[in-house]
């Protein structure tokens, strides 16, 4: 199990690295609504993450990805085309880094974020963790790596339990954070907040990268 929990820390970092996310908690937390929107924001986010990686575990292995020596030649193949996919997406978030003093873009619905209700905010949470393309391959790599692993089920929850912690991380603590110290965290959120608009695109295009190439590295070494 050591193993496999070994492979998908690089994956729930990928998971937890993901800008739009983090900067749409601190926008909560800097609202009159900080406390119960940002909960329900990280509520949402969890239960997008371990529903869709629960789901492809329970796919892949239903569909004999699993193997209990070597991985299956299903599983090597699916981790290619998410590795391919995670490239694909590597490129087009370089391709759509700001140039020179050109402004950052972030999505439109951002501008509202901060007067968002808590259920709205826990559907938010749910979108960006569940239906995101970035996050939805990086899941999908881990409920695969899960799956093709020689694994029991108590095993299997532990792995994922363990994915999700750190995945969530970085949503979860900013909000915590907040409820214990309150309007000290103002100013640092309000810096993160600008740091990571400013390089949303390029913090994503390196990490896609690098998980891109682990993952199809991982499938190629499976066929060869």
């Amino acid at each position: 199990m050591g193993t496999v929990i070994g492979d998908l820390l690089p994956l729930a970092v990928g998971v937890a690295v993901s800008p739009v996310p983090v900067i749409a908690v601190i926008l909560m937390l800097l609202a009159p609504r900080a406390g119960s929107a940002s909960a329900a924001f990280g509520l949402g986010w969890t239960v997008g993450v371990v529903t869709v990686t629960v789901a492809a575990t329970a796919l892949a292995g239903g569909s004999g990805l699993g193997s209990d020596d070597e991985p299956s030649t299903a599983a090597s193949v699916t981790k290619v085309v998410l590795g391919f996919l995670l490239l694909l997406l590597a490129v087009r978030q370089w391709r759509s880094r700001p140039r020179g003093d050109e402004p950052a873009t972030l999505p439109s619905w951002m501008s509202a974020v901060d007067q968002v209700t808590p259920v709205k905010a826990a559907g938010l949470g749910v979108l960006l963790s569940a239906v995101n393309p970035k996050n939805l391959l990086l899941c999908v790599s881990a409920g695969v790596t899960v799956a093709s692993a020689a694994l029991d089920t108590q095993e299997q929850v532990v792995s994922v339990a363990v994915f999700t912690l750190v995945a969530v991380s970085t949503v979860v603590v900013p909000a915590v954070a907040y409820a214990v110290a309150g309007a000290r965290l103002r100013h640092p959120l309000d810096e993160l907040k600008g740091w990571l608009q400013a390089n949303n695109a390029t913090v994503m295009a390196v990490l896609l990268l690098v998980l891109g190439v682990s993952v199809l590295g991982k499938g190629l070494g499976g066929l060869l």
